[in-house]
């Protein structure tokens, strides 16, 4: 049985990852830091955290595997600075110290088009952290890179909303790859790819995950 760290467990496709780990009989401990307290659970260790000050030192980092969901919008963020605190950075940070404390495989939740060559900022954003993740030394390192993602939210995200809703109306004319592709099937690949943790870097393109 494995030992998980989850962060971003109270967003779309987090809070189905939670769910769906803690049901796997092959899990023991979901161990999920968030900034307000998580409905309890036997299985569910839930750290109230500071995310701009991460306890490096606390036992909890040491787990089997990560699963990383974070994510934002600029607009949410507040600027393009905030949004590479949360996209880039904290994906990192979380990856370096679970590393340090003997974590082998990290599951990250990253997104179609990530190119640190894009002119796009977020395209480029994400390809940075794919890119710098690699660099960390896990054992296993799975990129799932889901276009549009289907589900409802709790913060308001009206363009993405507008262009899930479009994408379903002309679904049949769609490639594969621009589909809207349902939170809990990115939530199960990410959980299987971290409870598998098969060596070497593994992308999951978004045709993929449907």
């Amino acid at each position: 049985m494995k030992q998980l760290l989850l962060v971003g467990a109270t967003g779309l496709v987090g809070s189905h990852v939670l769910r769906k780990a803690l049901d796997d009989a092959s899990v023991a401990r979901v161990v999920a830091p968030t900034r307000k307290p998580l409905p309890p659970h036997p299985k569910l260790f839930n750290p109230v955290t500071d995310f701009h000050r991460l306890p490096e030192g606390a036992e909890w980092w040491a787990v089997d595997a990560v699963i990383c969901t974070l994510g934002t919008t600029i607009r949410v963020a507040g600027s393009q600075a905030a949004f590479y605190k949360v996209d880039h950075d904290l994906p990192l940070e979380v990856a370096y110290l679970a590393r340090r404390h003997g974590a082998r495989a990290y599951a990250f939740n990253s997104a179609l088009g990530a190119d640190t060559g894009s002119s796009v900022f977020y395209s480029r954003t994400k390809g940075e952290t794919e890119r710098d993740l690699q660099a960390v030394g896990y054992p296993s390192l799975t990129l799932v890179r889901p276009g549009l993602i289907g589900g409802p939210r709790q913060e308001s995200r009206p363009m993405e909303k507008l262009a899930v809703g479009v994408s379903q109306l002309v679904k049949p004319l769609l490639p594969k790859r621009y589909r809207v592709v349902p939170a809990e099937r990115i939530a199960h690949h990410l959980l299987q790819a971290a409870l598998a943790a098969a060596p070497g870097v593994h992308v999951l393109p978004s045709d993929a995950l449907i």
